[in-house]
C-alpha cells in the first residue's frame, strides 16, 4: 500500500513539473519591453548620432530621465516640417529595444497654430513605458513651440496612455512658433498625415 502511495506522489509531481514546464513562459520572455537605456547609453548615442552639436544633450537627456526614468526604446531618426499657421511633418528611422530589437518606422501628423517656417531634423526619440513593440503604432498629441534660425537642440513630450515619448531635436532651418498636433507612427510611409 505504501508502494502504491508512492507511486501516486511521484506521479503526481511529475504531472505538475511537466504542466509548469509546458506552460507558457512569463510575459518578460514573450517580448515585453522591460529592459531599460541606462543614462550614459543614451548619452553615447547620442553624441554619436548627433555628432557636434550634441553640446546641450546631456542635460536634455538628464532631464528626460529624472522626470520620466530609464526608457525601454528609443528612435533615432530625421524629420522634415513645414508650417504656415497649419503644417505637416513626415519623418523615418529605426526603433530600438533590448527585447525585440531594431526596426523601421515611420511617423507624421499635422499641426495647428501660430507657427511659421520649415526645418529638417535629426530625432532621437526616447519612449516610455511602452508595453509592446506594436503599442507604438497610434497617435500622440502634444504641443510643439519652436524658436530658431539655422539650428538649435530641444525636447517636447508626447502621452498617449501610460506611453510616453520625448523627441529631441536638433534642426535646421528657419522656424518660429507654437502648434498643437499629433505624430501617428506606422510601418510603412504614408503622406498622410491624418
Amino acid at each position: 500500500m505504501r508502494a502504491l502511495s508512492l507511486i501516486s506522489r511521484l506521479a503526481t509531481l511529475l504531472l505538475i513539473t511537466l504542466s509548469l514546464a509546458l506552460s507558457p513562459l512569463p510575459a518578460q520572455a514573450q517580448g515585453t519591453l522591460m529592459d531599460t537605456y541606462s543614462t550614459d547609453e543614451l548619452l553615447d548615442t547620442g553624441h554619436q548620432f548627433f555628432g557636434s552639436v550634441s553640446q546641450g544633450l546631456a542635460s536634455i537627456v538628464e532631464r528626460a530621465v529624472s522626470q520620466f526614468g530609464q526608457p525601454n526604446a528609443y528612435i533615432l531618426g530625421q524629420e522634415a516640417a513645414g508650417a504656415i499657421f497649419g503644417g505637416v511633418r513626415y519623418g523615418e528611422g529605426d526603433m530600438y529595444t533590448r527585447n525585440a530589437g531594431q526596426r523601421s518606422i515611420f511617423w507624421q501628423g499635422p499641426t495647428i497654430g501660430f507657427d511659421v517656417g520649415g526645418d529638417g531634423s535629426r530625432v532621437m526619440m526616447l519612449v516610455y513605458n511602452l508595453p509592446a513593440v506594436d503599442a507604438i503604432y497610434a497617435r500622440y498629441p502634444g504641443v510643439d513651440g519652436t524658436a530658431y534660425f539655422v539650428g538649435g537642440l530641444g525636447m517636447t513630450v508626447l502621452k498617449r496612455g501610460d506611453v510616453i515619448l520625448v523627441p529631441i531635436k536638433s534642426g535646421v532651418g528657419a522656424r518660429f512658433g507654437v502648434n498643437v498636433g499629433y505624430l501617428k507612427f506606422t510601418q510603412e510611409a504614408t503622406w498622410n498625415p491624418f
